[in-house]
């Protein structure tokens, strides 16, 4: 199944991956095919390079003996944290407050992300430094770190994984209505796509509607806290 309808601006391969900064859906890099999960098997912890799996033997709260799984990560940074995820706004003078959403496909769930950008901290990084460096090959752009957030679990039930939440704003000339080329690994496919902050609940919504789609959730939690305190009058 082809990911983005016909009538969405596309690129075409004599074009540089750049696109216009505030289309409704940035225009997708040429693709030869669709991802494609060829076999899913076993794989023993001791043979898995980035991703361990332990037991763990606790006694709980009653003095009751229990046991628990956890996927682990085998790398770290000397920070202690795993991995970092940039909130951005982006401020134009004559455009609405925005923000970057990211576009991958995830092999563990077979399907497209909409994420904010994100990444693992190099060893001997900073969650900002390596926030700075991922927002800059993943978008292309560079800003200013308006606030770092404290250590976060990625899923408690199922890793001791952490990340920190590194909030970026971005400021826009006037007349920039380009994006800037991403510096991306080998192997990474990443999209970008700018979508207002008024909107972001109800794009997120839309997205997740479509086939082959799936919104991470960390930045929908972000989206529906926005909106239930607009709309919900709670605040």
């Amino acid at each position: 199944m082809l990911l983005f309808r016909s009538n969405w601006p596309r690129l075409s391969r004599s074009t540089p991956n750049r696109t216009l900064l505030f289309h409704t859906f940035a225009a997708m890099a040429p693709k030869t095919q669709e991802p494609q999960i060829v076999s899913v098997t076993d794989l023993p912890s001791a043979q898995a390079k980035w991703v361990g799996l332990k037991k763990i033997d606790f006694v709980d709260q009653t003095g009751t003996p229990r046991s628990w799984e956890i996927a682990v990560r085998k790398t770290t940074s000397k920070s202690g944290v795993d991995a970092v995820a940039m909130g951005n706004i982006f401020v134009h003078p004559l455009k609405p407050p925005s923000t970057m959403l990211v576009i991958q496909y995830r092999p563990p769930i077979g399907k497209y992300t909409i994420e904010w950008p994100a990444g693992l901290i190099d060893e001997n990084e900073t969650p900002e430094e390596a926030a700075v460096r991922e927002m800059k090959e993943e978008t292309g752009y560079e800003g200013k770190i308006l606030n770092t957030g404290p250590v976060l679990s990625s899923d408690p039930g199922m890793t001791n994984a952490t990340l920190k939440l590194v909030m970026i704003e971005v400021k826009l000339g006037e007349q920039e209505d380009m994006m800037p080329d991403q510096k991306l690994d080998e192997g990474e496919l990443i999209e970008r796509v700018m979508v207002p902050l008024s909107e972001l609940y109800d794009r997120l919504i839309e997205y997740s509607k479509k086939d082959n789609f799936m919104v991470a959730g960390k930045l929908f939690y972000f989206a529906a806290g926005m909106h239930f305190a607009k709309h919900g009058g709670y605040i």
